[in-house]
């Protein structure tokens, strides 16, 4: 049964090869249009656009830091358009504030208007800190893992040491 079935299938494909022909041109032009419209991106975006800054405040504790620094800089970004979060994290001397967008919110300006926003906050830090920096432009996939080291409690552990663990050895 099977072998009658292939046998005519076959033999209406040899007596109508037009359209068998018409019927693969068809297809292939489909195919050629489907793929032109197609989006194509090396790293596809899945996750939303962020914005990371980054502010040195030599000698302060993580409370003044948090206080001082990383409050106001949310207070700027917040009302920012298109910010679905703000996460900050204030260490000694070292404030970390990233700032979320939705989806569909263009990455570099969100950028120009983190920028501009830190410019009115910058005269308000305390004297002694360093200007606010915006992280450089990465990929989602670019950040896949932050470390720090820290000096044992006797600190004999030299920053040449730390230094060359950090460069070679990782």
């Amino acid at each position: 049964m099977f072998n009658t079935i292939l046998n005519q299938t076959l033999k209406n494909s040899i007596t109508q090869r037009w359209f068998i022909v018409v019927g693969a041109i068809l297809i292939t032009l489909w195919g050629v249009v489907s793929i032109t419209q197609m989006p194509l991106d090396v790293f596809p975006e899945f996750a939303p656009p962020q914005v990371d800054i980054q502010t040195e405040a030599a000698g302060l504790a993580p409370e003044e830091v948090e206080l001082q620094i990383t409050v106001p800089i949310e207070s700027a970004v917040n009302g920012l358009p298109g910010v679905t979060t703000v996460r900050s994290s204030s260490k000694v001397g070292l404030s970390m504030v990233q700032v979320v967008f939705d989806q569909n919110s263009d990455i570099y300006k969100a950028r120009q208007s983190v920028t501009e926003r830190l410019q009115q906050v910058t005269n308000q830090l305390p004297e002694g800190t360093q200007p606010p920096e915006i992280s450089p432009l990465v990929s989602p996939l670019g950040t896949i893992l932050q470390y720090a080291f820290t000096v044992d409690g006797e600190g004999k552990t030299l920053l040449m040491e730390l230094h060359r663990l950090a460069e070679v050895t990782l």
